[in-house]
């Protein structure tokens, strides 16, 4: 069974290692391309219904669930310490991902030493958090990089600070650009 073809959440037992991930990133691309187009016309209406079919669509929930769980801190549990760590708790955790009645739980507070010898709190949500924030990332970021300043770089994806130097370089290497002079 296939569970990944369809945009809505299958019936049945869900089979983390069944799941045909480039199907479902496929998915989520086709949703996310349409969103832009949406963007780029002003059919906001548009842009709000596909929005809602991202975030409660099997894909961008798989999806989701898959980026808490193969990055950095899959391993950190939040204040609940829960961690999906095995196939069953990745699946149960698709299933349950609902945003009706939702409530975030508060951060776990951890104080990281500097160098300086002081320390630094960091907050640490919930995998199910987490889980709700990249789906809604995965829904939020088309609208967020069509509306964008093109010369725009920080904290934007897939654009690096090597990007902005050379946006620099060909803004001010022409011969209409502004003389820059070198102030001792």
């Amino acid at each position: 069974m296939n569970v990944a073809s369809a945009t809505c959440e299958p019936t049945g037992v869900i089979d983390w290692d069944g799941i045909n991930w480039s199907q479902a990133n496929q998915n989520v691309k086709r949703l996310q391309s349409r969103i832009v187009k949406a963007t780029q016309q002003n059919r906001w209406n548009k842009v709000k219904a596909l929005q809602h079919l991202l975030t409660h669509s099997f894909s961008g929930k798989a999806l989701a669930v898959q980026r808490v769980t193969s990055n950095k801190g899959k391993r950190t549990p939040g204040v609940d310490r829960i961690i999906w760590d095995t196939p069953k708790a990745k699946a149960d955790a698709i299933s349950q991902m609902r945003q009706r009645g939702y409530q975030p739980l508060p951060l776990r507070r951890v104080y990281i030493a500097k160098k300086s010898g002081k320390t630094r709190p960091l907050g640490i949500p919930p995998m199910k958090d987490r889980a709700m924030q990249a789906l809604y990332k995965l829904a939020l970021d088309p609208v967020a990089e069509t509306l964008a300043d093109p010369n725009s770089y920080g904290f934007r994806t897939a654009r690096s600070s090597a990007d902005a130097a050379e946006q620099c370089f060909i803004a001010l290497g022409t011969r209409q650009s502004t003389c820059w002079k070198r102030m001792l």
